[in-house]
């Protein structure tokens, strides 16, 4: 994705502040969310960290116990709290690092301190799901970060971005189409009610 002349100005904006700023990029599954925090970094050279919500997945063996497999993905599938108390730490680091953790989708499981954020790093782009969410332990975020973005997309591309996904981490297509109709799809209604709370709407 190529940023146009407002994003990169806004992203400026924050950065020129003076102190630590935290965007947010949220939007629903298959929106394109990483490709976007990764333009921003990839245009600030070296001024910008990226910190993904979903490092914050639930371990297998947790959504076992709590029996969620067939629901991960879904807000109460992440450490909601934890999420918040690191976007806490970030927000106001002033000279340690500060580790976080990062989901690897090859093995499906959340890796901790995977993730150093620097302490004189201006900007952290924080991407995720559920940053706009209003509900529970997820209200807390909004007021964490300085701007957010919305990821919007045409929802038959998303989907189909969505299919091909499963499918490339091992799903068969008829297994990759239910996942996005019976998880994905119902995450992707609740994302959407943030929209109007963001700063700004970017197509992907």
């Amino acid at each position: 994705m190529t940023l146009s002349n407002e994003h990169l100005e806004r992203i400026e904006r924050l950065i020129q502040r003076g102190r630590r700023a935290l965007l947010g990029i949220v939007g629903p599954p298959g929106a394109g969310k990483s490709t976007v925090a990764q333009a921003i970094v990839d245009a600030m050279k070296g001024r910008v960290q990226l910190l993904p919500m979903d490092g914050f997945h639930l371990a297998q063996v947790e959504l076992e116990r709590l029996a969620r497999t067939h629901r991960k993905g879904a807000p109460d599938t992440f450490d909601s709290e934890g999420f918040v108390a690191l976007l806490g730490r970030v927000r106001t680091q002033f000279d340690e690092t500060v580790y976080a953790p990062e989901f690897r989708r090859e093995i499906e499981e959340p890796v901790a301190g995977a993730i150093a954020l620097l302490p004189h790093t201006p900007l952290v782009v924080v991407e995720g799901n559920y940053l706009l969410l209003d509900q529970g332990p997820w209200a807390k975020v909004r007021p964490l970060l300085d701007e957010c973005w919305y990821i919007d997309v045409d929802d038959a591309l998303r989907r189909s971005r969505l299919v091909e996904r499963h499918m490339r981490f091992g799903r068969d297509l008829a297994a990759a189409t239910a996942w996005v109709e019976s998880t994905d799809e119902p995450n992707a209604r609740l994302i959407a009610n943030g929209k109007a709370r963001a700063d700004m709407v970017v197509m992907s």
